[in-house]
């Protein structure tokens, strides 16, 4: 579909005209794949022989869905110019939509060349020079997200371990698919809480190796906030850790990558608190299970027929993955 037969080309054209300076149309308007609760379209803007590199950002249809439990993609543009002040690389946002765009809610931000497809980052001759960097980049990275100023953020929810925990109890619950292996993570998670006395930070919330642009010197942008709160810090660090986002180099912890060591000293040198590694682990483990739990939904969406992709069927099965790595977590083999 060209940009002219697209029913947001229209009144996209227009809102780039009148804040994207120079620009006069659009082109190569297309929607990209990926991208589970929003829509994402890469186009270009241009004004003359002059190109800008674009990417909008929008919600489903344009409508934000009120019983979403993502923030507001309005909410995610100020994160991101946020973490652009304090040196987090970032896209920067060049406008947010207002209803008179005509657009609904969303926005628009520049395009990043770069890959996120893990298996390329992790294998591909063009990234052998930065892969040795990333775990280190991802500390030093985190540290500088960590230490945004709390004031100037705009409202995020709270969510400490343990109301991580009822959240996604209540979710293993209501799916009714019985894990006995579920059931005792819960179980360890309950008796090993961290202190909620913890300082809390501004987390990211899906820092991952798949939600980072990755070019041939690094790691070039930090993508979808949308799962932003208020936290723990350390949940960052286990995040990334989870075996499923290592995509099969299991020996890396970080992200099939790097090692926890690399992270925490690039951390630490970036002025980030220094790092609990049972505190990690804790983390580490809970993200673990809330993975899991995730799949368990997609089981559901398929087998309503709310969703009946290949997609959502294959993610749902990898749920047993995520048992094997919570017995190897709670009881490690020597």
């Amino acid at each position: 579909m060209s940009a002219g037969e697209n029913p947001l080309a229209g009144p996209l054209t227009e809102v780039v005209r009148r804040h994207i300076p120079g620009a006069t149309a659009i082109a190569n308007l297309r929607r990209l794949s990926g991208g589970a609760s929003q829509e994402t379209w890469s186009f270009d803007a241009t004004a003359g022989d002059v190109v800008a590199q674009l990417i909008l950002r929008r919600a489903p249809g344009g409508a934000r869905d009120a019983r979403a439990t993502v923030v507001p993609l309005e909410t995610e543009a100020r994160l991101i110019d946020l973490a652009g002040r304090a040196n987090v690389p970032v896209p920067t946002v060049r406008h947010v939509l207002s209803p008179e765009n005509g657009l609904g809610h969303g926005f628009i931000m520049d395009r990043i060349a770069g890959e996120t497809i893990a298996r390329k980052i992790l294998r591909d001759d063009e990234f052998a020079e930065a892969r040795p960097k990333l775990a280190r980049q991802c500390g030093e990275i985190l540290a500088r997200l960590h230490r945004i100023d709390m004031a100037a953020l705009p409202p995020l929810r709270t969510s400490p371990a343990r109301s991580e925990i009822r959240q996604y109890l209540d979710t293993y619950k209501a799916h009714g698919h019985p894990h006995p292996v579920f059931e005792l993570a819960f179980r360890w998670l309950q008796d090993n809480a961290p202190s909620e006395t913890t300082a809390h930070t501004l987390v990211h919330g899906d820092f991952r190796n798949g939600n980072l642009m990755i070019g041939a010197d690094g790691v070039r942008a930090v993508l979808d906030w949308e799962l932003a709160h208020i936290g723990d810090p350390m949940e960052d660090l286990g995040w990334i850790c989870v075996n499923s986002w290592r995509f099969g180099n299991i020996d890396n912890p970080v992200g099939g990558f790097g090692s926890r060591e690399e992270m925490f000293e690039g951390y630490e040198a970036a002025g980030g608190a220094k790092v609990d590694p049972a505190r990690v682990k804790y983390w580490e483990v809970l993200g673990t299970l809330k993975w899991g739990v995730m799949c368990t939904i997609m089981v559901t969406a398929f087998k309503s027929g709310t969703d009946r992709s290949v997609e959502r069927a294959t993610i749902g099965r990898r749920s047993s993955e995520t048992e094997i790595d919570l017995l190897r977590l709670l009881a490690p083999r020597n």
